[in-house]
Parts: C-alpha cells; structure tokens; sequence
C-alpha cells in the first residue's frame, strides 16, 4: 500500500470519529498511540485448594475480587483463579452463594471464571503472572498480566503451604518458592512492572521468600506466617449452635486474609489513605491475637522495603470522595470484623468438617457411618505420613537430625534434589496432601545432607512397603 493511500485512510478514519460522535469510539482507540507515562493496576487472586472443607480460601479469594473492584480496578485486569467446587457444592447450606464472614455479604455474585477446575495449576498461574498466554493450558479465558513498565501489579494466594512449598488443587502439584521467585525476577527483567505485591495466605508461607527474594527488583511481599509456623482458619463453627457461621461445617475465612481485607473495607469506607507498611502493621497486630502469639502466627515482610511507604491506592484502594452509596458492601464486610471468632490451625480444618459432619449426621444413618469412616481414614492417613517421613529421616539422617534448626536462610540449595526426594516419597508412600507437606523441611535437610537419590529411594520403600490407601 502506498503512503499516500495510507495517509488518505487514516484521514477518513479520523473523519469518521468526528462524524460519528460515540458510535466510532473504536477507531478513536485504534488510533490512540499507548502512553509512555500511564500507569494500569492489576492484579492476580487464586485460591490452591479444593474440597467443602477448604470453602475459606475460595471465599477469600471471591472477597479479594470485590475489593478490586470496589476500588476501581478494571474487571479486565483482575485474573480469578479457583477450583469453583464450592458454592454450589452440596455441603452448602446456602447454595449459589459464598460467605467470608458469618454476617457479610455474599461474595461470590460476579466474579469471573477465569481459570477454574483443573485449569488452576504451576502452568496456568506462572504464565499468568508472567503475562505468557502461550504457555497457558487447558480452557481458561486466556487471560494474563500483560502489565509494562510502569504498571503496578498485586498478587493474593491463598492456600496450603508447607516449607518451600504452596499447594495446588490437583495431588502432588507444588508451586516451589524458587520457581515463583524466578517468575518475579523474569518479569522485572522483562520490564513488566514498576512495583509489584505479594500477599500470602498459606502454612510456613515465610518461607516462600526467605533468603530468596531480592531487595532488589521492586517487589514486596507479607506472608500469613513465618518459615516454620502454621497459618490460622477464622470464622470456624463451634459448639454453640447459635453462634455465627454455626449453619456451617467448615471456616469461612482465613486469619490474615480477612485481617488485610477487613482493613482495606474500613479505610475505603471511610475514605482513609494506607500505606502497605501500616497495612502490615495492622494485619501483623490482628493475626497475632493482638501481639500475644497466643493464637495465631506472626505475619511477615520481605522484598524491596522502599515500597512499604507507597500507598495502597496503587494496587487496589480508592480512597478518592465519592458519594456515601459507593461502599455498601465494603460496609456489611466491616461491621463487627472480629467481635467473634473461632480460629483453628489450618491443616486442622478438615478435622472439624469431618468432625462436624459425624455429630450432625443421626444416630444409625449412613451419613453417621460414612462421616466416621472419613474422619477415621484421615486421622489414619496423618499417621502414616508422619511415622513414614520419620523412619526416613532417621534411616538417612540418623536420629533427629532430620529436624532442622531455624535458621534465616533460604529452605535448601539444590531445589532440583527437593523435587526429586518429593516424588520419590510420593511415588512410594502417596500424596503428601495438604496436612503432609508440613514435612517438607524435613526433605530440605535430605538435600541439604547430601544424601544420594538411590538412597532415599531405598528408605521410602523400607517405611512404605505397600501401596498407600486412598485418602479424602
């Protein structure tokens, strides 16, 4: 096409746009060169659990959604990711609905499905976060962080974790720290972002970034715990029948996730500016049982300290005037935030479903029976995992030497040894599941002793010589 043919129809296309009022809205953007100096929010929510018994992290996720959105972030940039087995599940007394808090607001209604079922995987998340869409597997909406250079990017996990590890909904999928640490290098490199948030809800989430993340590539991130400590489920069902969140057999949230969102609900309703230091502050009091370690875990911060100060309003706050009718669900979310709660460790959350379940079921029925025989499988299951990774780590490291000192330090140096020792042991003995990667560390020191594959793959079928049983 010649240039004078080129320019005759750009002209006519800017005619169009003139003529044409709104209804040429299009071509005015293909036209629009892309601004050097524009900043886009955007952010990336998934839950790494499945199961009615782990019905909080969907819920804080779907919670998490509506925060965005309530504060301006663009649907089209906000990436869901969550298995989706939970509002209609039918273990939920409220069908079609989801609840992060005993009196708030349903926060499943118009969250997008994303990436849902088997589509939640390491693949799908990594090239999400990475804004690779050709990496993306199965039937998602396709959509990733194509975020540049001066965009600002929050990211929210909330799941199972163990050492070095955050779990996935499919058995025996990890997301390992060091790959999620090389994807947030790899985008810095590439230019992908200006500042970028991690927030993460999972058991010995500390460890995630622990001696492995940079201070260095503009990212900041908290965690719900340290590196060797349990994260907390909140808004538990307990013995009083009348006590909230009583009509479910499961946790409606998690202890640090609906602290920061409970924080962020109060400060845009009353139009109150944040920093993410003060957010971390706030948090770290709350999940901490008001400072005394007495129930809860300590919530952590890592990264590039410099963006503590920024504040909020770059991820995904609005605390711009508006007009008092903007914020109702922001409203119904705070009201009486934590005048009552049940908190239970997290890998115990399954035991009070199962548990739940038993003494709802009636006398003689084969609910009553069904419910004891899963509570009963579980427990047994536990029990094997934990003898089974015992015997291993005293055939091979002898004693207790297997359990390793805290330390400040990244889990293992040879994560390539982690993941091979992991599959062996599952190979043998069966998933870890979401209550036996709590013995990840102890695989950690393994590698870290230098102990041959052929070996571990020896004392794996000395502590398992047969075939593990199906668990939940």
């Amino acid at each position: 096409m010649g240039r004078g043919l080129l320019c005759l129809l750009l002209l006519q296309l800017v005619g169009l746009v003139v003529a044409g009022g709104g209804r040429w809205r299009w071509q005015e953007e293909f036209l629009r060169l892309p601004s050097s100096d524009e900043a886009t929010r955007w952010a990336v929510l998934i839950a790494g659990s499945n199961g009615f018994y782990n019905y909080r992290h969907q819920a804080d996720v779907c919670h998490a959604y509506q925060i965005m959105r309530k504060g301006g972030v663009e649907e089209q940039n906000i990436v869901v990711m969550m298995y989706d087995d939970i509002a209609h599940n039918p273990d939920n007394p409220r069908p079609g609905l989801i609840f992060n808090h005993p009196s708030g607001p349903d926060v499943y209604a118009g969250v997008p499905k994303d990436y849902t079922g088997d589509d939640v995987n390491v693949n799908n998340f990594l090239a999400v976060l990475l804004g690779n869409r050709s990496a993306l597997t199965g039937s998602g909406s396709g959509k990733v962080v194509a975020s540049g250079p001066n965009d600002h990017v929050f990211v929210y996990y909330a799941d199972h974790g163990g050492p070095g590890v955050l779990s996935m909904p499919a058995d025996g999928e990890y997301l390992y720290a060091d790959d999620l640490v090389k994807a947030l290098k790899k985008k810095h490199a590439g230019g992908g972002y200006k500042s970028l948030v991690v927030y993460v809800e999972a058991c010995e989430s500390g460890s995630i970034f622990e001696g492995l993340l940079p201070s260095d590539i503009s990212v900041y991130a908290t965690t719900a715990s340290n590196a060797e400590e349990s994260s907390w489920g909140t808004y538990c069902p307990g013995d009083d029948h009348d006590a909230p969140a009583a009509e479910f057999d499961t946790c409606l949230g998690d202890l640090y996730s609906v602290a920061w969102m409970e924080d962020a609900e109060a400060h845009q309703e009353g139009r109150l500016a944040e920093t993410l230091r003060q957010q971390y502050r706030t948090v770290k009091n709350r999940t901490s049982d008001e400072g005394t370690y007495t129930l809860g875990s300590h919530v952590m911060q890592y990264g590039d300290m410099a963006l503590a100060p920024q504040s909020l309003d770059l991820y995904y706050m609005d605390t711009s005037p508006a007009t008092a009718n903007d914020h109702k669900l922001a409203a119904a979310g705070a009201k009486g935030s934590h005048s009552y709660t049940v908190s239970v460790n997290q890998r115990d959350a399954d035991l009070l479903y199962l548990w739940r379940k038993y003494r709802r079921a009636g006398e003689g029925t084969a609910e009553k029976v069904e419910a004891r025989e899963r509570l009963v499988q579980e427990m047994g299951r536990r029990s094997r995992v934990d003898r089974s990774v015992e015997m291993i780590g005293g055939l091979l490291l002898g004693g207790a030497r297997h359990k390793q000192q805290v330390v400040r330090a990244a889990l293992v140096e040879d994560w390539e040894c982690l993941r091979s020792m992991v599959r062996t042991f599952e190979d043998q003995c069966g998933s870890l599941g979401q209550y036996g990667i709590k013995h990840m560390r102890s695989f950690a020191n393994i590698c870290n002793a230098g102990v041959p594959h052929h070996a571990m793959a020896k004392a794996a079928s000395l502590a398992c010589p047969s075939p593990p049983p199906l668990h939940l």
